[in-house]
Order: C-alpha cells, then sequence, then structure tokens
C-alpha cells in the first residue's frame, strides 16, 4: 500500500485507474484503501474528485470486461472438461447460469463492495453468456458507485481516511463472508428440494 500511495502521489489518475483495473482482476491490492486514499488527495486538492471517480470507474469498468472476456474465451467447454476439479460440473453452471440471468442486473451493482465475489462474477457473466450490452450498463453503474462511496468517503475523512477505513473494511469482509453463507445455503435447498421432487415422482 505505501509503494501505491507514493507512486499515486507522483502519478495520480494513471495509477488509479491501473490499480482498480488489476486488483478487479483479482490481483492483490487493497483497492477500497486505494481509493479512499484518491478521496483523501482530493481532500488535499491534490487530486480533482472528479476526475478520480472517472478514472478509477474506467479501471473497474475494464477489468470487470477483461474477465468477461476471459470468461468468454474459456467458456462451458473448458469447464465441461476441467470444471470437475474445481466443483464447477455443467449441471452446476447451468443453475449459476439461471441464477445469473434472474438476479444478474442486481449482482453486478452490488457485486463490486464484496471482496471475493467482485472477482469471480465477471468471468462466471462471460462463461454463462451474460448479454455483453447488459453486463456493460450494470457494470458501468456498480462501479461508478462503488468507487464514488470511498472517494467520497476517503474525502469526507480527511486525515482520518486510514483509521476509520479499517473498520469499515472489517464490516465489507463480515458481509462478504454472510453473503456467501446465504447464497450456500439458497443453493443447498433449492438442491434438496429438486432430489426430493424427483424421488417422488419416481
Amino acid at each position: 500500500m505505501n509503494y501505491l500511495t507514493t507512486t499515486m502521489n507522483e502519478y495520480g489518475y494513471l495509477v488509479l485507474f491501473l490499480s482498480i483495473a488489476l486488483g478487479i482482476l483479482a490481483l492483490p491490492i487493497p483497492m477500497e484503501a486505494v481509493l479512499a486514499y484518491a478521496g483523501f488527495l482530493s481532500f488535499l486538492e491534490q487530486l480533482n474528485w472528479i476526475g478520480s471517480i472517472v478514472a478509477s470507474a474506467a479501471g473497474s469498468t475494464l477489468g470487470m470486461l477483461l474477465s468477461y472476456w476471459v470468461g468468454c474465451k474459456l467458456g462451458i467447454r473448458f469447464f465441461e472438461k476441467y470444471g470437475k476439479r474445481v466443483h464447477l460440473e455443467p449441471d452446476r453452471l447451468q443453475a449459476i447460469s439461471n441464477w445469473l440471468r434472474r438476479y444478474g442486473n442486481k449482482l453486478l451493482i452490488i457485486s463490486l463492495f464484496i471482496p471475493v465475489f467482485r472477482h469471480f462474477i465477471g468471468y462466471f457473466s462471460g462463461i454463462t453468456g451474460v448479454p455483453i450490452k447488459v453486463y456493460t450498463l450494470y457494470t458501468g453503474i456498480g462501479s461508478t458507485i462503488w468507487v464514488s462511496s470511498f472517494i467520497f468517503l476517503g474525502k469526507i475523512l480527511g486525515p482520518q481516511w486510514g483509521t476509520l477505513f479499517e473498520v469499515i473494511k472489517r464490516y465489507l469482509i463480515l458481509t462478504g463472508i454472510i453473503l456467501f453463507i446465504l447464497i450456500g445455503v439458497i443453493y443447498l435447498i433449492k438442491k434438496l428440494r429438486n432430489v426430493a421432487i424427483e424421488t417422488g415422482t419416481k
């Protein structure tokens, strides 16, 4: 993080754009901290807050589009061949695809607020064939809301951004864990219900 803040002091928007784009692609970059620090720099008037939002939202959208492209290139055939190794058999991918079609727009908007989940939804969207226009629109909206939230947070908190940010980060991680547990429970309930229906029809 120290290296990122130092280079951001020097190169500003370019570092912000690249760090968010690469972070979305699952590189170990503390993106919320980078965004909050950009807000702090706007508090110091070293960066323009609108410019920071534009640069980071563009980086986030680019990262999401690249992950979508990778998912498209891997395609369903890749997981038909290798999916068992990572517990993603075709029937499970189909279930994920149905889930994305049903809730995808909302998920694309909120997914960036959820650590880990945001790194995978782009790949799954590409693999399962979410329409590119829909994907781009909602990831663009989600990216703008996400980066704006943390940049404003850093700008409002000023010199205190680092201390209070750690508290907020813990809540984000906790929220992500709870959401994953809920998703797992919902999937298990549906799986058991389908098994019960199939058993009852025999």
